[in-house]
């Protein structure tokens, strides 16, 4: 059983939980969608997952500028602006009775097709717009020392094939990617650009720590994860060298640290790539980032960032 980067504590208080679907709630085993939506006949949507700490929205002006920018690439009309939105989000986590230690996924989809076909014009009402609430925080491990990453075979592709950048439903080349490591034994799997450089994982961001140095991927080929920019813009804060920039599979596995970061578990140590251990296992940059990071969620949490 892999030790990824997603697994969290089974909440019982989860059973109960009431969706939000375009603005009503509903009893988790009510809470339904057409078999027309778009998002399930054709994976046509954006996405953003987003965690209320303390009660409030972590980074939501980031999240909100995400995703209202991909649905402006697809050409689809939301139907309510971004603070209508937070205001949803935050109803939702009031109805359930939420305060901290939640983790949102708000969904919205072009909505319901007349027939299933991809042309956006067949299209009838406004997008669908889902937001499920769940107490959920990650599961702690005693024996922990890392997630295992497995390299695989599946590119992340050029914008003009389909644009890593937007967070949309559309997720086959990361779920292939995720099977291939998860059938080599691997917590995750990491990805690379076209070119052969080391692009980002499959569900998380990428870092290596080299000499003091932290690199990442050029972000040419990713997702501009929030998590990430924010890991990013701390060490610049901290006066940490940081690099965005092309790297191979061979200074990953010569670096001194490795770590994959996500809006969920925030920054996770990698111990292993492709059966190669990364550095000694102590990890002190990684130490002193989590440290920071977490500071500067409570800061966010208090309305001071």
């Amino acid at each position: 059983m892999g030790k990824g980067t997603h697994e969290y504590q089974d909440d019982p208080r989860n059973q109960n939980i009431l969706i939000n679907i375009n603005g009503e709630l509903f009893p988790r085993q009510d809470a339904k969608i057409s078999v027309f939506d778009s998002g399930f006949i054709l994976g046509d949507g954006v996405w953003e997952g987003i965690r209320l700490h303390h009660g409030k929205l972590a980074f939501i002006d980031q999240h909100m500028k995400r995703l209202y920018d991909g649905a402006k690439a697809l050409d689809m009309d939301i139907g309510i602006d971004p603070q209508e939105m937070i205001q949803r989000i935050k109803s939702t986590c009031d109805a359930n009775e939420m305060h901290d230690g939640v983790h949102i996924r708000l969904m919205v989809t072009r909505g319901v097709k007349a027939t299933p076909y991809q042309d956006p014009r067949m299209t009838v009402g406004g997008a669908t717009i889902v937001i499920i609430a769940e107490f959920k925080t990650p599961l702690v491990q005693p024996d922990f020392s890392g997630i295992r990453l497995f390299t695989s075979h599946v590119r992340r592709g050029y914008p003009d094939v389909q644009d890593p950048k937007l967070n949309t439903h559309s997720k086959l080349n990361c779920i292939f990617a995720c099977i291939q490591a998860a059938k080599a034994g691997a917590d995750e799997s990491l990805m690379l650009d076209p070119h052969g450089f080391v692009a980002t994982c499959n569900s998380t961001h990428f870092f290596i720590i080299r000499e003091g140095e932290v690199w990442t991927s050029s972000g040419d080929y990713c997702l501009d994860g929030i998590t990430r920019r924010n890991v990013i813009n701390l060490c610049k804060q901290q006066q940490i060298p940081v690099y965005e920039k092309n790297f191979s599979l061979s200074e990953v596995y010569g670096a001194d640290e490795a770590f994959v970061t996500g809006t969920f578990a925030g920054l996770t140590p990698v111990r292993e790539v492709d059966g190669r251990k990364i550095g000694q296992g102590e990890n002190p940059m990684i130490r002193q980032l989590q440290q920071h990071y977490i500071e500067l969620i409570e800061q966010h949490s208090k309305g001071e960032a």
